[in-house]
């Protein structure tokens, strides 16, 4: 096998496994909770369930810069393969917790999440050097087109095996990683070759990257947070916790740019935004991904909590049915991703990526359109065409970006690229659940008392029925779990002992709660999607005044050691 292809397969495997392993735990978040004896609905225990969820990114977004910049002075193939074996270690790890361990069992999963994140950080930074480094421009835009469908596609085929495995064990949705990454670290150590590094070694910037991490980490832990109900707020945003980790973080972040004007070898190479071509394409990836990395998410939630039981499935089959409803958006993305690259090495990447994002915008526009409960083939059609506009737009985007840094920078540019699409991610998860939970907050009680009315409920139950976070009820939604039970459990007994068995019996069905949140729901959706659609149309027009040219130094090709 030539070299170029033994690379493209190994990254592709990488970005399979880790895309598989960051969407088999989201459709697996109930069997977990409930094999390590948690309500993740109790007080409390929502901040653990959003540390599961966002502990891999936050750790990703705060390191990848720092690892580019390691991997470009010291060798990509090295850290690539460490990244595998630091992702074995904390995949074997996370498939021994105990049963029933409870919340020390969830704090165990986050920590080993992290770890995780530290070895997928190395891989995430590495691959797409790699492979620049391997490929010749005029078959780059192939091989990027490959990887990046790889990646989608184990994302959907993370949703299928989680919701496959776990209602059997848990613990097989992290066993199924292990042999990806073993054969990751073996592959990559015997078979990929060392490219040339810098002779002459800057050194750590230790001052840079001591205020970039702590930037990055409190501003992502802000958000985070942000998301947790605050009082009798059902967002944190008036926390003191959350303000003074946003206000300390952005001094943090602007005195990591001054210093970095200021030392000899920075961090982070200010000076590769001076590229048109590197600083639009970097802000159209970001953009890309504040608009998309939460929609898809709420959409998923939409299947899970909304439409899948109002059409019968019941909670346990929702996970599995919401990842095979969700496949023509991986079909439309499969179909064009492999085209998109071929025709970017033919004709240039520029109207392929902005044609992509628009594509996504008008996808999106339609999906607005739909009611709670709609007809599957004309949704199924939208997802396609959504995900049409994502294939076109990856791999011409990731190609223009990494045509634009010569091979000795490619590792600290793919850190900041890669960077640029965690944060717009992560503030897309806050931006959007922030607007959906408002919305949810102002419309769901009055829907809550509209519904309950005709069901005999005593006037105190339904008073504190509207007083549960709305956040309770996405979530609830999401996993599956119906927290009416929960809430009850949490009344007097005489209070529960005067509501008539027909009404338990309603409330408790798998169809009252997505009843009850639909409108709410979808009123937050459609204003989500719109904010969505005018993001993807500013990305559109930074992606059309990026210039496409190969920069001096580029096609260092085939310079190993």
């Amino acid at each position: 096998m030539q070299y170029k292809w033994t690379v493209l397969a190994n990254t592709t495997m990488g970005g399979l496994m880790a895309s598989i392993n960051a969407t088999i735990l989201l459709i697996s978040l109930p069997s977990i909770f409930r094999g390590l004896n948690v309500d993740p609905v109790a007080p409390g225990n929502f901040t653990l369930l959003l540390w599961v969820i966002l502990g891999y990114m936050i750790v990703t977004a705060a390191v990848l810069i720092t690892f580019g910049r390691l991997s470009d002075d010291h060798g990509r193939k090295r850290f690539y393969t460490i990244g595998f074996i630091i992702f074995s270690i904390a995949s074997i790890a996370l498939s021994i917790v105990p049963y029933g361990s409870g919340v020390n069992g969830v704090l165990f999963i986050i920590i080993f999440r992290i770890v995780q994140g530290v070895g997928g950080g190395f891989i995430m930074v590495n691959s797409t050097a790699l492979l620049t480094d391997a490929f010749p421009d005029k078959e780059r835009g192939k091989a990027l087109g490959t990887n990046q469908v790889a990646f989608l596609a184990g994302s959907f085929i993370g949703l299928i095996v989680g919701g496959l495995l776990a209602p059997f064990d848990f613990h097989l949705v992290f066993i199924v990683s292990v042999p990806f990454a073993i054969l990751g670290a073996v592959w990559s150590y015997y078979k990929l070759k060392e490219e040339k590094t810098i002779k002459e070694k800057a050194g750590i910037d230790w001052v840079g990257n001591l205020f970039l991490s702590l930037g990055l980490i409190l501003i992502t832990l802000g958000l985070t947070y942000a998301l947790v109900p605050y009082g009798s707020n059902p967002l944190g945003w008036g926390s003191p916790w959350v303000l003074s980790s946003l206000i300390i973080g952005l001094i943090s972040t602007f005195v990591f740019i001054f210093t970095e004007l200021k030392v000899k070898n920075p961090l982070f190479k200010l000076s590769l935004f001076r590229n048109v071509q590197f600083t639009f394409s970097s802000l159209a990836l970001f953009l890309s991904s504040l608009a998309r990395g939460a929609v898809m998410f709420l959409v998923i939630i939409w299947l899970q909590g909304i439409y899948l039981p109002l059409n019968g499935y019941s909670i346990s089959q929702t996970p599995f049915w919401a990842g095979i409803y969700m496949i023509p958006l991986m079909v439309g993305f499969v179909a064009l991703g492999p085209i998109s690259g071929m025709l970017t090495d033919r004709f240039g990447a520029r109207v392929f990526a902005t044609s992509g994002l628009l594509i996504s915008a008008l996808g999106l526009f339609f999906l607005a359109s739909f009611p709670a409960n709609f007809s599957y083939w004309p949704f199924a059609g939208v997802l396609f065409l959504i995900g049409v506009g994502n294939g076109l737009f990856a791999a011409p985007n990731t190609k223009r970006t990494m045509d634009a840094l010569n091979w000795k920078e490619r590792g600290v540019g793919n850190g900041i690229r890669t960077t640029f699409a965690n944060i717009g991610q992560m503030i897309s998860m806050v931006l959007f659940f922030t607007i959906l939970i408002t919305v949810f907050s102002y419309s769901l009680p009055s829907s809550i008392s509209t519904q309950t009315a005709s069901l005999n409920l005593p006037t105190s139950v339904v008073s504190q029925l509207s007083s549960v976070p709305a956040s309770t009820f996405l979530f609830a939604s999401f996993l599956g779990i119906n927290p009416i039970s929960s809430f009850l459990s949490q009344l007097p007994k005489s209070l529960v002992s005067s509501i008539p068995s027909s009404t338990l019996s309603t409330i408790e069905s798998s169809k009252f709660i997505p009843k009850l949140i639909s409108s709410s729901f979808m009123y937050g959706l459609e204003s989500a999607l719109y904010i969505s659609i005018i993001i993807l149309i500013v990305g559109a027009v930074l992606s059309a005044f990026a210039r496409q040219r190969v920069v001096k130094g580029a096609e260092m090709v085939g310079q190993y050691r």
